[in-house]
């Protein structure tokens, strides 16, 4: 696993946190939509920051992007601080009417030394999303996955992340984790994040779900 997670880091799937400016909120006229996630929603592996997924479905729907996603962000993995400066708190301070949640995927890699404080971490940033943004409308995603090898963690925290959005009232997105299994051609050429094809197959499939939810 040690080797596993060094060449994780190398690639950027669980790289550490790097100091930047908060990224402005897109233009528009529509409601600020934030996004709490890792690579996969920071958009890496794509050509460009305008082929990523939440991208494209916020100029779809004339939405104002707010992403300050990071690679290698977990709940816990690669999260130095909790609290005044995080990137909860700098979506909360934007004030949002809707927020996505696409975290979990790089917990899988602490999984096995840090369990129960995954649990607690994802119901506690559920909670804090729910007492600071009280009227926003928060919707988790099932955290996505990378290969079509897939460890009991994977199910697990997909499971917490469940579990904290009902217990906020939350909409929950299941299946995330398989949009891209058996697909290996939608991958980048590190073989750990998406590319533009795989970006616009998760904004299609990201965009269905937030029909069905009436968004």
């Amino acid at each position: 696993m040690k080797g596993i997670a060094a060449l994780l880091v190398t690639l950027g799937l669980v790289g550490g946190m790097s100091a930047c400016a908060t990224p402005p909120v897109a233009q528009s006229d529509g409601p600020v939509v934030a996004f709490y996630g890792d690579s996969y929603t920071l958009g890496t592996g794509a050509s460009d920051p305008s082929r990523r997924w939440s991208t494209i479905i916020c100029e779809g729907r004339g939405w104002a992007e707010f992403n300050p996603s990071v690679n290698g962000l977990g709940f816990v993995n690669n999260r130095p601080s909790v609290g005044d400066g995080d990137l909860l708190s700098q979506i909360i301070e934007r004030g949002p009417q809707i927020v996505i949640v696409t975290m979990g995927l790089n917990d899988n890699f602490s999984y096995e030394f840090a369990a129960s404080e995954i649990e607690e971490q994802i119901s506690a940033d559920f909670e804090r999303l729910s007492d600071g943004l009280p009227e926003a409308r928060i919707i988790a995603v099932e955290p996505f996955w990378y290969t079509d090898e897939r460890p009991r963690s994977v199910e697990v925290i997909a499971g917490w992340v469940a579990d904290a959005a009902s217990e906020i009232d939350a909409d929950y997105i299941a299946g995330a984790s398989r949009w891209l299994e058996g697909r290996p051609g939608l991958m980048s050429q590190d073989g750990l994040h998406p590319d533009d094809d795989g970006y616009a197959e998760l904004a299609e499939r990201m965009d269905a779900e937030l029909e069905e939810l009436g968004l």
